[in-house]
Formats: C-alpha cells, sequence, structure tokens
C-alpha cells in the first residue's frame, strides 16, 4: 500500500480508502465484516461512511453502514488502527427521513451523536458535510443552476463554530467537505482563517474517467489552498469497469438493480469513452478497472482514492490498483480520448 497524510495534518491514511455505501443493502453485515478485515490486512487504513448509507437511502436502512462497522470495532478492538471518516447528509426530499431543516448546531450535533453512537467509537477522525445546503451542480447536473437555486447559503461561521465545539471535546478530529464547488469551498477557507477556526482538510467529489469535471476550478483550489480530493465514484458506480457495455445488464450488479444510480454514465458520449478506453486498457494488458483507479491514484491532487465495492474479486482488483504504474504513453492516449469526449458524464 502507499501512503499520504491528510492535508495539513500528521494523519497517515492510505491512497486507497474502503467505501462502505452498500453494506446493510446490497452486502450483508458479515460481507462487510470480511471486506473490512482483508482490506485492513492489505493495508488500507482508511475508510469512509456516512449516516444515510447504506445506499439507496431509505428509513430502514438509515445507519446501517455505521452499525455494520460499529459492530466490528466491538469485535476486533481495531478501531485504533482506523481512519474514519463519516458525514452529516445535507436536507433536501432525499433525506427527509432523516431531518429537517438547514446545517446548523441542532442537526449537526444530533448527527455526530448519532453517529458515534453507531460506529461505537469516542471519535471521528474526519467528519465531512456531505453536500451543500443550497443549490449547487453535483448528482449528474452538469452546470450551475442559477435559474432554480434560491436557497441561502448556508451559515458558514455557526457551522465551524458547531463543528470546532466537537474538535474541542475530541470527538471529530478534522473537518471536511463533500460535493462542493470551488466558491463554497473557499468560503469555508476564508471564514476558518478569519475566525481561528478547524479548516476544511479534504474534499470529497466524484471524480472518474468520464467524469473530471473536478479539474474545472476545483484542482487549483486543491493544490493552492492544500485541500486533499477524496475521489469517489472513480469506476462511475461501475460503469468504469466495462459490464454495462453493449447493453450488459449483470446480475446483482449496481446498475442492475438502481439503474438510477448509473443513469448519468450512459449518456452515448459517456459509453463511448468507455469503450476507448477499454482498448487502451486492453493494448496494454490492464483491465479497464486496473486502468481507470491508476490513473486517479496518480493526480497530484488526490489525497485517497474511495473504492467500493460488492463482491471480495472486486475488492481485491481495487486495492490492487495501487501498484499499478501507468507509462507516459499510455497517459497520452488516455488524454486523447478525453480531448476528443471530454468529461461526458457530468
Amino acid at each position: 500500500m502507499k501512503y499520504t497524510t491528510l492535508p495539513t495534518t500528521d494523519i497517515k491514511v492510505s491512497k486507497i480508502c474502503l467505501g462502505t455505501m452498500t453494506w446493510g443493502r446490497q452486502n450483508t453485515e458479515a460481507d462487510g465484516h470480511e471486506q473490512m478485515d482483508y482490506a485492513l490486512e492489505r493495508g488500507v487504513n482508511f475508510w469512509d461512511t456516512a449516516e444515510l448509507y447504506s445506499v439507496p437511502a431509505t428509513p430502514e436502512t438509515y445507519g446501517a453502514t455505521e452499525k455494520i462497522i460499529g459492530n466490528w470495532f466491538k469485535k476486533t478492538g481495531k478501531r485504533d488502527q482506523v481512519v474514519l471518516a463519516s458525514k452529516i447528509a445535507g436536507g433536501g426530499d432525499y433525506t427527509a427521513h432523516i431531518r429537517s431543516g438547514k446545517f446548523g448546531r441542532k442537526n449537526i450535533t444530533e448527527a455526530i451523536e448519532g453517529s458515534l453512537k453507531r460506529l461505537q467509537t469516542d471519535y471521528i477522525d474526519l467528519y465531512q458535510l456531505h453536500w451543500p445546503d443550497r443549490g449547487v451542480n453535483c448528482f449528474g447536473i452538469r452546470d450551475y443552476p442559477y435559474k432554480t437555486s434560491t436557497k441561502e447559503a448556508e451559515n458558514h461561521l455557526e457551522i465551524l463554530e458547531t463543528l470546532n465545539d466537537f474538535v474541542k471535546q475530541g470527538k471529530i478530529k478534522h473537518v471536511g467537505l463533500s460535493n462542493e464547488t470551488p466558491w463554497g469551498t473557499m468560503k469555508y477557507l476564508q471564514t476558518a482563517k478569519d475566525h481561528n477556526l478547524p479548516r476544511m482538510v479534504t474534499i470529497q467529489n466524484s471524480y472518474s474517467l468520464i467524469h473530471r469535471g473536478y479539474e474545472v476550478g476545483m484542482s487549483e483550489v486543491s493544490m493552492r489552498e492544500n485541500v486533499g480530493l477524496l475521489a469517489y465514484s472513480p469506476l462511475a458506480q461501475g460503469v468504469l469497469s466495462g459490464k454495462y457495455l453493449n447493453g450488459g445488464q449483470p446480475e446483482g450488479a449496481r446498475g442492475t438493480l438502481f439503474p438510477r444510480f448509473i443513469a448519468r454514465y450512459m449518456t452515448d458520449g459517456a459509453q463511448k469513452a468507455v469503450a476507448e478506453y477499454l482498448k487502451i486498457a486492453e493494448k496494454h494488458g490492464l483491465t479497464l478497472t486496473q486502468l481507470s483507479l491508476a490513473y486517479i491514484n496518480q493526480l497530484p491532487f488526490v489525497t485517497s482514492n474511495i473504492i467500493g465495492a460488492t463482491k471480495m474479486s472486486q475488492l481485491k482488483e481495487n486495492i490492487d490498483s495501487i501498484n499499478i504504474e501507468l507509462s507516459h504513453d499510455i497517459l497520452k492516449e488516455i488524454e486523447a480520448v478525453h480531448a476528443a469526449i471530454p468529461n461526458p458524464a457530468p
């Protein structure tokens, strides 16, 4: 395994991060425990979860993933070997079963205390805001929705002051963002600087060979402000494994069970790009999964690459991607496809 640190901290994290959102829906608790055992054995010490997991989010599965992780901590006693990240859900219809209202002292307090209880731990290493409490372009929305985004921006000062209280209590160590924009990220950084409050050290946004929108603005913020990207959906919900090409619908696959989650990655342009990337992979003796993950692993603004798997064979291939070095020729061929079909999946 290769390691880095959470920016501006001395916390060492693996370049591969274990994603957990399928545990409690597509995966059983036993599956989750097997994945955690294997990942830790392979040196993956950085795990990411969220209060709303598993996904798709429903009242019945709310908190299920955190409970599975908490039971593993209790069973193994290995909490101190893991750098654990979790997230508070934002508002909106999708999470109306969790709570109402914007990020604020009451909701943040409720969310953190609930996660700590489910996770059976005294602290969370990295606590993140799952998505902004305002209208932004994420989750398949390509452009800023300025015509319909009428929600006021978050109270950044109240949010950071509340998070700071939990840092002082030792219940969270560091804070981060998710699904944020350059404006939102800089607003948090400036507010933290002006009021001597915790700075956001990471941002968890989607990034894959067919969705490189992070490079339009956010990558510069990452590198100049030292805010590391935790790249999620690096395989575009499995589309970049190639299994959905030519109308494929593998039994039990996420896109087969929940097609709306891969819809954004199934445009004609995206499928054409996937086919081209597959050709590059095969030409150089790689699987498309290996090519897709290895590309992200080598990016200078990436702190960790969040992989997820429903099968152990997938988990092993994903983790092994850390050992693959892409040659100059391969990178050149990838950029040629990107230039011809830029960001086909928002």
